[in-house]
């Protein structure tokens, strides 16, 4: 959003700002900086102090602006807190943009709840925060805090822009550690950014000036993709009292394995007489394997657990086993243990899951993920399982950990791998179907829709939908029609062979527009790709296509017998670097119109330049998706 304003001139009188007096009496924002921009930061200083292995203190000055009431979420005026780390203070001014003070807001005055996300029945984590409802616009908040924590597995990354539709005046970071402890870091997308870096012994500091806001513009890559930041660690942490060494993936997964994973898998002897009955006399590993997956499926829920270590290792598998519930950690643990009891090997598995995909990253040997699952190997291959779900099929792990790079541990150590990458043919979504037009421009609809890979996992959950979601969901997907009835629909889950299928018929109104005696309608009912993306007069951030896909459609059309074709469009083909489109229109018969069509698209990673090109591909596309055939009355 541009600030109207032609500029902005913020009266700060001497406030007490990092331990001096600073006059921004005189304090004139440039209109790069508010263009695009909900808040500016006009001074953010962090300071992080390592004074041990187990033991870190961060503390946080940052005043800014906040020009509209979408520029409140980028006041981060929050601290995390649980047993190993503790606040030691907080505390913020809130001042008019002409430097009056409005209040001033004590540790006491800020919220202090559980981050308990309705799933968790065991944490410690809690968060204090500001809930601040400003009387005015725009503002200035100046906010301080310092924390203790003795976690040194985890030292926050420095993100200068911390948030979309935020400019910079200034940021900087500083940072001291020990020499004994194999300090490191890393630069992330620093390209095309005047960030200066000053290293001294035991000291590193970054800092940057006049960071211009980031648009949040339609196919953006994902913001951590974007944005610069640097990344920090120890070769040598503590982690809830435990002390850990991050050398080489290798190494740190060795120590994760020993003490997250040793001595977690055992299983009563009841259960493991259980789970052999229920094998029987089956050798093969995968079918083995499917047996207990269904198995664990039937008798567990996921609940969330996040306490102290408990956050980062497994609940014993006893445990999981007498109570019936765990988190993805015990639910993976818990399966390895079920696995182990029949020879089937499996790797507990780190990923970072998300429907945006997000790698570990391989080039920094530290804490990374917020998931686990597990992985058996098949044939020099891994099979993944997500072991939270109840209905998940076998294997499949769909677009919350598709595609990145996990950290598989093994008794001799950590090794970074890939899961599985569903390719855009993979991402099948295939239509059958025919509708039928009367003479008042209704219609009479049946079809058959397969799906597979990512397409697949946007669609099997419908078998466990109420009927009332079902029909919402029908008529948000065929939003370009009038839908009036839906009949109960027909799902056939094909687990084996990861395919959905569905069969439904419902009818429309006002889908054939009447002029006199003839009646125009659009061929493509059931698929529109419509959307087009949105024009930039200067486009800021490269493109993404995460995840392609493959859309086949084959439709029969009948038409009143008492019409003929008056006019039609001509079949039309389309190649380019994103993609392929095609439809072809065939006349059978008085009353019969075939019509194919078939969408490829590619996923890729593409710069900003190419994003006109792309957008007027997708127009091409919406346009000949929206091809309308004419009849009339003979």
């Amino acid at each position: 959003m541009k600030i109207k304003l032609l500029s902005l001139v913020i009266f700060f009188n001497f406030i007490c700002f990092y331990g001096q007096n600073i006059n921004y009496s005189t304090l004139l924002i440039t209109d790069n900086l508010k263009e695009n921009a909900n808040s500016i930061v006009l001074n953010q200083q962090i300071e992080i102090v390592i004074s041990a292995q187990n033991n870190y203190t961060i503390t946080t000055k940052k005043a800014l602006v906040i020009f509209n009431e979408l520029g409140l979420k980028n006041i981060d005026a929050r601290e995390y807190y649980d047993k190993s780390s503790k606040i030691k203070s907080i505390e913020a001014v809130i001042y008019d943009s002409f430097g009056k003070e409005i209040k001033k807001i004590k540790r006491k005055d800020f919220k202090d709840q559980s981050v308990a996300d309705g799933f968790s029945i065991f944490t410690d984590d809690r968060i204090i925060f500001l809930d601040y409802t400003p009387i005015q616009y725009p503002f200035i908040i100046v906010y301080e805090s310092e924390k203790q924590s003795s976690n040194t597995a985890f030292i926050p990354s420095w993100y200068p822009e911390d948030d979309i539709n935020e400019s910079i005046l200034k940021s900087s970071i500083t940072i001291k550690y020990p020499s004994d402890l194999g300090f490191k870091y890393k630069e992330v997308n620093f390209n095309n950014r005047e960030i200066k870096k000053i290293q001294n012994t035991n000291e590193l500091s970054f800092s940057v000036e006049n960071l211009p806001a980031m648009k949040n513009e339609e196919y953006s890559p994902s913001f951590i993709k974007l944005a610069p930041h640097v990344l920090f660690g120890l070769e040598k942490f503590s982690l809830e009292g435990v002390e850990g060494t991050a050398k080489s993936w290798k190494d740190f997964g060795l120590w994760m394995y020993q003490n997250f994973l040793v001595e977690s898998d055992e299983i009563s002897l009841e259960t493991q007489q259980k789970i052999k009955q229920l094998v029987g006399n089956e050798t093969d590993p995968i079918k083995k394997a499917k047996i207990i997956y269904k198995y664990v499926q039937d008798k567990t829920r996921y609940v969330s657990v996040q306490l102290g270590i408990g956050g980062w290792k497994p609940m014993q598998a006893e445990e999981v086993d007498r109570l019936g519930y765990g988190d993805c950690k015990a639910l993976s643990n818990y399966t390895k243990a079920l696995l182990k009891v029949v020879n089937v090997p499996s790797y507990y598995t780190i990923i970072r899951a998300g429907s945006a995909k997000q790698n570990i990253d391989e080039e920094f040997v530290s804490m990374q993920g917020n998931h686990a699952v597990l992985a058996i190997p098949v044939n020099e291959k891994l099979c993944f399982l997500e072991c939270t779900s109840q209905i998940s099929p076998f294997g499949f792990e769909g677009d919350f950990t598709d595609d990145r790079f996990a950290l598989l541990l093994k008794p001799d150590g950590g090794e970074i791998v890939r899961t599985n990458n569903y390719d855009e043919k993979s991402n099948l979504q295939l239509i059958k179907g025919n509708y039928v037009l009367d003479q008042q421009g209704s219609i009479e609809c049946g079809l058959t829709i397969q799906t597979k890979g990512i397409q697949y996992d946007n669609r099997y959950h419908l078998e466990n939908e109420t009927t009332e979601n079902i029909n919402k969901y029908y008529k948000s997907i065929f939003g370009n029609i009038n839908i009036i009835k839906v009949d109960k629909p027909e799902f056939m889950h094909h687990r084996e062979d990861l395919t959905f299928e569905e069969k439904l018929k419902f009818s429309a109104t006002n889908f054939g527009a009447i002029n006199g005696n003839q009646i125009m309608f659009p061929l493509n009912v059931f698929n529109q790709y419509s959307h087009v993306p949105q024009r930039y007069r200067t486009r800021n951030n490269p493109f993404e296509i995460e995840r392609g896909f493959y859309d086949k459609d084959e439709i029969e059309i009948t038409i009143p017998e008492n019409y003929a074709v008056e006019s039609k469009p001509e079949n039309f083909q389309l190649k380019d670097k994103f993609g392929e489109y095609k439809f072809e229109i065939q006349i059978i018969g008085q009353n019969k119109i075939n019509y194919k069509r078939e969408i490829f698209i590619y996923k890729g990673y593409y710069e900003k330049t190419e994003y006109e090109n792309f957008r007027k591909f997708r127009e091409q596309i919406a346009k000949a998706d929206n091809s309308k055939i004419v009849i009339v009355k003979k």
